[in-house]
């Protein structure tokens, strides 16, 4: 017997519905785990078929990433002079004067669920497959 907790599936021995070695990879197995790691691995969304409205398309939000699909954006600092993510060299990300060039423009796509610049549609990424700080 399974049950639906907070974003849990456990079943009655307290087990928990985890994907095999917490890797995001096509035909990962999953597994039931003692441990409850609140991971993201260990964590479902149940969408009952009958109100699953389809993937937003261009110009809708996305409600899980809180972003519109496909509508350009500048992401602008918060510090005192307010400077916009930027792009130089075409693969460093830095903040910069606001200053027109696309190299200041964003989207989200929803076929691939991340940001990416509108200089040459490269999609944010963390160097080392994320074992790093550098983006």
């Amino acid at each position: 017997m399974f049950r639906y907790e907070g974003s849990a599936i456990k079943n009655e021995h307290g087990k928990i519905l985890s994907v095999q070695g917490a890797i995001d990879g096509e035909s990962r197995h999953i597994q039931c785990t003692e441990t409850d790691q609140q991971k993201p691995h260990q964590q479902w969304e149940v969408v009952y078929a009958d109100e699953w409205k389809g993937e937003p398309t261009k110009g809708e939000m996305n409600e899980k990433y809180g972003m519109i699909v496909e509508r350009p954006f500048y992401i602008v600092s918060a510090l005192a002079a307010g400077r916009y993510l930027d792009v130089i060299n075409n693969r460093n990300m830095v903040i910069k004067t606001p200053n027109g060039r696309s190299t200041q423009v964003w989207y989200f796509d929803q076929r691939t669920l991340t940001i990416k610049t509108k200089l040459n549609n490269q999609s944010w990424d963390i160097k080392s497959a994320g074992k790093t700080s550098n983006l």
